[in-house]
């Protein structure tokens, strides 16, 4: 679920009506530079390439554990390839493509952008392959467990029915609508108003104290209206939470400082960009970045298991062992 974005939910930028994420969201400690072996003894969905056919290629890493896990299936089923993977670790959006140009580095793998490459592919070095097939998307969920207790309450046209229900000692007699952290794209404010609701932004302060309300609210089944993003881990920690977004009339809207309220968040696809050198060099490794494509789904289960305590590595070759139809597919 900023986002240089990182999002962009620090800054909302425009991807073809509407496209978005933080500038500081979803910390993790990633791994210093290390420059990868071409020979990776735990994978065995190779292609015929020859090792020599692959060369050496870097990717930037991006300090969230969603990029972290997308990397790192790239990079071990690139390894078993025959490729010599860099990773290196850069912050996104401008100095990551100011990289790829230079040629110190050849690949981002999620990027929130929506369109802030521009300047640089026009010049021609660095080339945006498309999507990744994730889809990040910001959104207000309730507590799960009060899905299947109270009929409707993910339709925004019932909230006012029970948002008394959401009420606390800092909500002055209306519902609590808990935002996003400062730096974060939201519009609650303006949905409440534009919505007639009878609830109050409360300001968090962090995604921790998101966490903690929704983690909470849900063991102890007390009710609790969050903003929140996919993809997250949170929707492996707190099951049942992808049926528990409160959805708004279809979003019309790519600009935040314009949106009217009355609409959902944009969806934003999340693109790939790579330099034109790999891109044409016709090796496995420039194959397996443009088919590449998984789900939030995938995402969330390899960055769950680095937050459990695999390595990125670890994690990675568990789903690659557990998806091989998907592997053999990117290298086809």
């Amino acid at each position: 679920m900023w986002r240089a974005l990182r999002i962009f939910f620090g800054q909302l930028l425009v991807i073809q009506g509407g496209i978005m994420k933080l500038t500081s969201r979803r910390k993790i400690a990633l791994a210093s530079s290390v420059l990868i072996s071409a020979f990776a003894a735990t994978v065995t969905l190779q292609s015929p390439a020859k090792a020599a056919d692959c060369g050496t290629w870097g990717i930037a890493m991006h300090a969230w554990n969603g990029y972290t896990a997308t990397a790192q299936v790239i990079t071990e089923v690139a390894k078993a390839n025959g490729c010599t993977i860099n990773q290196q670790t850069l912050t996104e959006a401008s100095v990551s493509y100011d990289a790829i140009e230079a040629g110190t580095t050849d690949l981002i793998v999620e990027d929130w952008g929506g369109g802030r490459w521009a300047e640089w592919t026009k010049r021609g070095a660095v080339v945006q392959v498309g999507s990744n097939g994730n889809v990040g998307k910001i959104g207000m969920f309730v507590a799960p467990w009060m899905v299947k207790k109270y009929p409707g309450i993910t339709n925004s046209k019932n909230l006012n029915k029970y948002a008394s229900l959401f009420k606390t000692a800092d909500s002055g007699g209306k519902g609590a609508w808990y935002e996003g952290p400062p730096g974060y794209t939201t519009v609650g404010e303006k949905m409440i108003k534009a919505n007639k609701l009878n609830f109050k932004a409360i300001a968090t302060g962090s995604e921790a104290a998101l966490i903690s309300t929704i983690t909470k609210a849900e063991k102890n089944k007390k009710p609790a209206l969050i903003y929140w993003w996919e993809p997250s881990t949170l929707f492996v920690k707190v099951p049942g939470l992808d049926k528990a977004r409160v959805n708004f009339p279809k979003n019309d809207w790519s600009d935040a400082a314009k949106a009217s309220g009355l609409t959902d968040y944009p969806s934003t696809p999340l693109q790939k960009i790579a330099s034109k050198k790999l891109m044409d060099s016709g090796t496995i490794m420039a194959k397996l970045v443009k088919n590449f494509k998984w789900t939030n789904a995938d995402q969330n289960s390899v960055a769950a298991d680095i937050e459990a305590g695999k390595t990125p590595a670890e994690a990675a070759q568990k789903w690659i062992k557990a998806n091989s139809a998907k592997v053999k597919a990117w290298l086809a």
